[in-house]
């Protein structure tokens, strides 16, 4: 099974110093046929104005992650940590039993990242934050698995049975992706055009995808992540 979505479909909210697309039910944009994918809850494309960002606020009981597509992200929690990513680096976050934070664009140009937010395997835990630096030439062409749950062997681990793969594909270049039985992805076309087993998907469009092997083509150099999870539609 797959399904399309189209950007223009999706929710959006514009404060003038952010500019988000939600995928899924968020902020202004509600939508109750649509508030999740399985445990993949949020997932909110944000263009952040430079000086600009999320001041402190709580979270708790939640699987948060921050893929950079352009930009400089500046986080900071109740923890203690502090930290800058940019292109292509994920910083991850278990807010589990509360936890505030920050998430700020101190750079020059405007920061757009994928805010993603995964639902544990049960609640309690202790909150704890990360950062990895991927090196851009490590998706190029490939699938570069960047998180697994517990059980995985990805540099970033979470509290989930949940899987995140990016990969930059050069223009008229194909790859696979495998959906193997009982589980489920959901695909984001970050930039680019590509299509996927003849479906045309342009920068930002979606697509679910559900026990299926697809075929990604990409008709322009195509920047492409991939939430994948066991099947919980």
């Amino acid at each position: 099974m797959m399904r399309k979505i189209e950007s223009r479909h999706m929710g959006a909210g514009d404060h003038g110093w952010l500019k988000s697309k939600f995928h899924f039910s968020f902020a202004e944009y509600f939508n109750p046929n649509n508030m999740h994918f399985g445990v993949l809850r949020v997932v909110n494309d944000d263009l952040v104005q430079s000086g600009t960002g999320f001041d402190l606020h709580p979270h708790r009981d939640m699987e948060i992650i921050s893929y950079v597509v352009n930009g400089k992200l500046t986080h900071g929690d109740s923890m203690g940590n502090q930290g800058t990513i940019t292109r292509g680096h994920v910083q991850y976050m278990s807010a589990g039993t509360g936890v505030f934070h920050s998430e700020r664009n101190g750079g020059q140009e405007t920061l757009r990242f994928l805010q993603i937010w995964i639902l544990p395997d049960r609640k309690g835990y202790e909150p704890t934050y990360g950062d990895y630096r991927f090196e851009w030439k490590d998706r190029h062409n490939q699938w570069l698995h960047m998180v697994s749950g517990p059980e995985g062997n990805a540099p970033i681990q979470i509290h989930q049975d949940c899987n995140l793969y990016a990969v930059d594909l050069e223009a008229g270049l194909t790859i696979d992706f495998l959906v193997s039985e009982g589980r489920q992805a959901y695909l984001v076309q970050i930039e680019g055009a590509s299509t996927i087993s003849g479906l045309a998907l342009a920068d930002r469009d979606a697509m679910e995808i559900e026990e299926e092997q697809v075929v990604i083509h990409a008709d322009q150099t195509s920047h492409i992540l991939v939430i994948e999870m066991k099947n919980q539609i």
